[in-house]
């Protein structure tokens, strides 16, 4: 007997982690709440922009290790044990950047805090993500992906910064700040304690596997396995440009464009406002024109052709608000068009699910830390201008498209995915067995 779907699960939710999901939105909407306004905060409190290219660029790379860290730690405790710790060093470390950073305006510690609170969201959230890969049908994995990073960026920063608009002209800056760790904290809480789906709260690799084969298995993967390799850098590539463009932009539009503050922060939530609805667009579409094909064209040559747009159109329409959010609306289309990566993963190492998914891991935490580092690297050979930034990018997206279209499953990979998938059919009694 073929057993009904809930609702939920007919829109690519897991039924058994929808509680995870609702928890992550609300856990990365405090997690975005700094994103729209730290840089100026940062420049307007007696930080040089060099500083804060230097703040993200630590805090990037932290958040590299970590999001790497996730997929085998994932393995060896369980994706549930590893969002506990991600909860716990978020809640930690955001009171020491409060209360001995930001309020003292203590550049050392700032610095400090802010780079040890890097290590904790990726543990919680691409904890969740190997803990979706274990535990949803191959069928579903699509879907609930898209519905990961719908979570993911609705909070990062579309809805962190619309909750940084309103609270900031009632409760002031620095009160927002304390505001985004009662999110997180509240979010984490309702993730962990309410979701009991059973394959998280366990070790998902055999007893007698060492650590030490865990761990070294998610980096040889990459040469094992060369394709992970490729897709973590075009992975890489793809919000490489959000990061840098969250450390330069704010400055662009509101210094020398003269949009507000509040204009700046609704610029933003529209533009990953896109991002979250093309997230689940792009899985669907990918469903039926193929996973590579999103990411290349849709992903890459559309990211070649938006980034120029976002920075150009406000040029060439000063203090038009609208014709800017239609560029930025597009460019967060674009960026959403890489969604599928991680769909496809687990299908070209259906064998190490989470180590492959760890690759792609590593290239979001990269991105983080690189983006803000192409900025710095532009403005020491170009000496400054924004416009070797944005061309830096828009190449980096092209050559992406061709780095993407030699991304495909193996035969051997289909076999047994559809081996596996006939397995689960039959223990779930949808197929009878010969």
């Amino acid at each position: 007997m073929v057993e009904k779907h809930s609702f939920i699960e007919r829109i690519g939710i897991p039924r058994a982690l929808f509680w995870a999901f609702v928890g992550q939105l609300l856990f990365m909407i405090g997690d975005g709440v700094e994103a729209g306004y730290l840089d100026t905060y940062m420049l307007h409190n007696g930080h040089s922009q060099a500083f804060v290219n230097e703040l993200f660029t630590f805090y990037g790379i932290a958040v590299m290790v970590s999001a790497w860290l996730a997929g085998p730690l994932s393995d060896l405790w369980g994706p549930k044990k590893v969002m506990w710790i991600g909860l716990i060093l978020w809640a930690v470390f955001e009171i020491g950047f409060l209360v001995l950073g930001l309020g003292p305006n203590n550049s050392v510690m700032i610095l400090l805090f802010y780079t040890l609170r890097g290590f904790a969201y990726p543990l919680f959230a691409y904890a969740l993500l190997v803990w979706i890969a274990a535990a949803t049908p191959t069928a579903m994995l699509g879907s609930a992906a898209g519905w990961f990073w719908f979570s993911f960026s609705a909070g990062l920063p579309t809805l962190g910064s619309q909750f940084a608009r309103l609270a900031i002209p009632q409760i002031g800056e620095l009160n927002t700040f304390w505001c985004s760790l009662v999110l997180v904290v509240a979010g984490g809480l309702i993730a962990l304690l309410f979701t009991h789906e059973p394959t998280g709260r366990k070790r998902l690799l055999p007893a007698h596997i060492p650590a030490s084969q865990v761990f070294l298995g998610s980096l040889s993967i990459m040469w094992r396995e060369p394709k992970t390799l490729i897709a973590g850098i075009v992975r890489t590539i793809d919000t490489s440009s959000e990061y840098a463009f969250l450390a330069i932009m704010p400055a662009f539009f509101v210094d020398r464009l003269g949009f507000s503050l509040g204009e700046w922060l609704n610029l933003l939530s529209l533009i990953f406002l896109s991002n979250i609805l093309f997230n689940l667009i792009a899985g669907m579409v990918a469903d039926r024109l193929g996973s590579r094909k999103v990411v290349a064209l849709f992903g890459g040559v559309g990211g070649f052709v938006s980034i120029p747009l976002f920075y150009y159109v406000p040029l060439w329409f000063p203090g038009n608000f609208w014709l800017a959010a239609a560029a930025g609306i597009f460019y967060g289309a674009t960026i959403a068009a890489f969604v599928p990566l991680s769909g496809l993963m687990p299908q070209i190492c259906p064998k190490e699910k989470a180590a492959a998914l760890s690759i792609l891991g590593l290239g979001a935490g990269a991105s983080t830390w690189i983006g803000p580092a192409i900025v710095s690297l532009c403005a020491a050979v170009f000496g400054g201008g924004m416009v070797y930034v944005i061309w830096t990018f828009a190449l980096l997206y092209l050559l992406s498209a061709g780095l993407t279209m030699g991304l495909t499953v193996s035969p051997a990979a289909r076999r047994y995915i559809a081996m596996q998938e006939q397995v689960s059919a039959r223990s779930a009694g949808e197929v009878p067995e010969n």
